[in-house]
């Protein structure tokens, strides 16, 4: 296990290096820049003083390396649109906010989809089966910008029952600080495509698990129904849920650009995009890797979480089985 998690390491340093370079490569093969006359004109001693103060003035290859000799020393460099602080403290104020909405849909999401999945699962070819299958396809294919707008316009315009943005802002709480109401909203909306998902995983993950012959021999042997899903169904079929949950979570905790923009969230989502219109080299370079790492890592955690749901599961080089 060791080996192997030095190995991925390894590899996820590698990645990260081509990531940087591809997306580095990409942003100054755009025509245009931060500093564009388009977006206003610069006396021509102003706009090579600033591209100097920036090294923009270098050729790319030696940029690429002065900005890599510094990100390895966890410097990412200044944001061209805010120069009065860091991209690194620029990204941790946003990113606190993504991580927040973040997680709350990993709950709302998973803990949901999950039980939708089991409950449609057990009633197989029922008209709860049904409902819950066309819900989970209905959530997979509306984008979750039009699900805002429908909760806007009914929740908050039409009924008036609660905000219609902001985070944190309109100070009405529920449960203390902890659960305010301008949370509902963004929360539910982030997350009915990746409970959908969930839901479809474990229903058939559950589907197929239960055809299997040893959960018919336990059957036969006597085992309640209660046991038999519990204990036999279920953790064979978490493999799968794992899977699912491996490839959404980097998805949410990376910040969604429609919701973020619609709900007027001050997320790394949302930031993402401005940073990106405005050519904001360091602030883009920072967030690339940022995602590349951390879809890395969950990869990585995923692998290990198959040898502990399954035993047979074996990781390490090809030669070890």
């Amino acid at each position: 296990m060791t080996r192997y998690i030095l190995e991925r390491f390894a590899s996820l340093i590698l990645v990260l290096f081509a990531v940087s370079i591809i997306v580095f490569t990409l942003m100054h093969s755009v025509p245009g820049g931060p500093f564009d006359e388009s977006k206003g004109r610069l006396p021509p001693a102003a706009k090579e003083n600033i591209l100097r103060k920036y090294g923009l003035d270098k050729p790319v290859w030696q940029q690429y390396l002065n900005y890599m000799s510094h990100a390895l020393r966890f410097d990412f460099g200044i944001p061209y649109q805010q120069p009065q602080t860091t991209v690194a403290k620029l990204i941790g104020k946003t990113w606190a906010v993504t991580v927040q909405v973040g997680l709350m849909t990993i709950l709302v999401a998973f803990s949901l989809g999950i039980f939708a999945g089991m409950y449609a699962a057990y009633h197989q070819n029922s008209w709860i089966d049904n409902v819950v299958t066309f819900t989970a396809t209905l959530g997979v294919t509306v984008p979750n910008f039009v699900v805002a707008m429908w909760f806007i316009l009914f929740f908050a315009v039409a009924r008036q029952w609660l905000p219609m943005g902001g985070w944190s802002s309109s100070g009405q709480c529920l449960i203390g600080n902890y659960l305010c109401t301008d949370w509902i909203l963004p929360v539910i909306a982030y997350a009915l495509a990746p409970m959908a998902i969930v839901a479809r995983y474990t229903r058939a993950s559950i589907v197929d698990v239960k055809r299997a012959d040893y959960v018919r021999t336990a059957r036969a042997k006597g085992v309640s129904e209660r046991v038999v899903m519990r204990r036999h169904v279920f953790r064979n079929a978490q493999i799968p849920m794992v899977t699912a949950l491996g490839t959404e979570i980097p998805n949410l905790i990376t910040g969604s650009i429609f919701i973020e923009s619609i709900f007027r969230i001050n997320g790394l989502g949302k930031f993402f995009v401005t940073s990106t219109l405005n050519r904001d080299y360091p602030m883009i370079m920072a967030t690339f890797l940022l995602v590349a790492l951390l879809w890395g890592i969950t990869y990585m955690l995923t692998d290990i979480a198959y040898t502990w749901i399954d035993p047979r599961v074996r990781l390490g080089s090809k030669g070890e089985g």
